[in-house]
């Protein structure tokens, strides 16, 4: 079987209330989708987080060396392809793109198989994983302390344990919007804080010694991602858990994060850090420093899906136990006007849990008047 075609689809919607987080305001949201055929008509899909023109550009550029290859070569693929943009992309959008087509490639070998990634990567250990509520952004009017509360009460009354906080706006009012959320959600309910590295150093442990008294689960992206050694100042000045990673890339850049032990929760993004085959050897190296896993996830249904295969095959941290550590996946609550429409069949949560797709690959069929819909013209 040989790879007879690559497509890129970027995609883009306008929303209908801008939100903010730390670094700007959202008034559209983007994705990029990889679709690879073959020439026995199958046809796999992934995703790459990040910039959609970019990383289709990027895609394009693999184009013609993926033609004429064999979808099973994943391994040999993923690390031919990773050696030819060496010189120019250990990092970013090159990466981001080889995630989307790792994806794709996944999916074909599933469904040639007729089987679900999770049972061909050698599990599943859980069919259903627990989520967390990503939501909580800035609006353009209002008091935050009391929108964001009322936002986070929603959340748990959906069923969600825990909650993730966008902070990052100024010390005092991170600590006041906080603590007001965490009064909303009650004391048995997770609350998370995610900075996306909006400080320095000296104003993240400010902030966190601010934050300590209300149960925080972890302080994520509290200063900028190249700063290894400020995240391991944050996490030995605090109690919070600290928790990186969205922005790093590749068993290479997450080798030195772990092996620093700069955070206690390492936030691999499928779509971006170098696909399911690269995130389960991160996942691997995580588990074997005693650290968290807990993917970031940020796109459409196909993002969900590539995280929900993976997570079904990592081990609890403490197995067996009577109280497992499970690894969590982000469940973003924010408006999407096309993450879920473009799967025939949506992923829902249901009482803040959500089952693993069983179908082949990635268990999803997409929408293609969907995605013609929302492609940028």
């Amino acid at each position: 079987m040989k790879i007879t075609e690559v497509r890129t689809h970027p995609l883009e919607a306008g929303l209908s209330r801008s939100f903010a987080y730390s670094r700007g305001q959202y008034a559209t949201r983007m994705a990029m989708v990889v679709e690879i055929e073959t020439d026995a008509g199958l046809i796999g899909w992934g995703e790459c987080y990040g910039p959609a023109r970019i990383n289709a550009a990027v895609v394009e550029h693999f184009r013609p060396f993926l033609i004429g290859q064999d979808p099973f070569r994943t391994e040999w693929l993923w690390h031919e392809i990773y050696a030819r943009y060496r010189d120019h992309g250990q990092k970013g959008v090159v990466i981001q793109g080889l995630s989307g087509v790792d994806i794709a490639l996944w999916d074909l070998k599933g469904k040639i198989l007729g089987q679900p990634i999770h049972r061909l990567m050698g599990g599943p250990l859980r069919t259903e994983v627990a989520a967390y509520a990503t939501g909580l952004y800035r609006r353009d009017a209002g008091k935050p302390e009391v929108y964001l509360a009322e936002e986070a009460a929603g959340y748990c009354e959906e069923g969600f344990s825990a909650v993730k906080l966008k902070v990052g706006f100024g010390i005092d009012e991170d600590a006041r919007v906080t603590q007001a959320v965490r009064r909303a959600i009650g004391p048995d309910r997770g609350l998370m804080v995610d900075a996306n590295h909006a400080y320095d150093t000296v104003a993240a442990i400010r902030l966190g010694r601010k934050i300590e008294p209300f149960d925080i689960g972890w302080f994520e992206e509290p200063v900028i991602p190249e700063d290894a050694a400020g995240h391991l100042a944050v996490k030995t000045a605090l109690t919070i858990p600290v928790a990186s990673g969205e922005c790093e890339f590749t068993r290479f850049g997450f080798r030195d994060l772990i092996a620093q032990r700069a955070v206690d929760i390492v936030q691999p993004d499928t779509c971006a850090a170098g696909g399911l085959s690269e995130c389960k050897k991160i996942a691997d190296m995580t588990a074997a420093y005693g650290l968290r896993y807990s993917p970031h996830v940020w796109g459409t249904g196909i993002a969900v899906a590539a995280s929900l295969q993976l997570l079904a095959v990592l081990p609890s941290l403490t197995p067996p136990s009577f109280h497992p550590i499970e690894p969590l996946l982000e469940f973003d609550r924010t408006e999407h006007p096309f993450r879920m429409k473009i799967l025939t069949q949506p992923i829902e949560h249901a009482r803040g849990k959500v089952a693993v797709p069983q179908g082949p690959g990635l268990g999803i069929e997409i929408d293609r008047d969907a995605l013609r819909h929302f492609r940028v013209r």
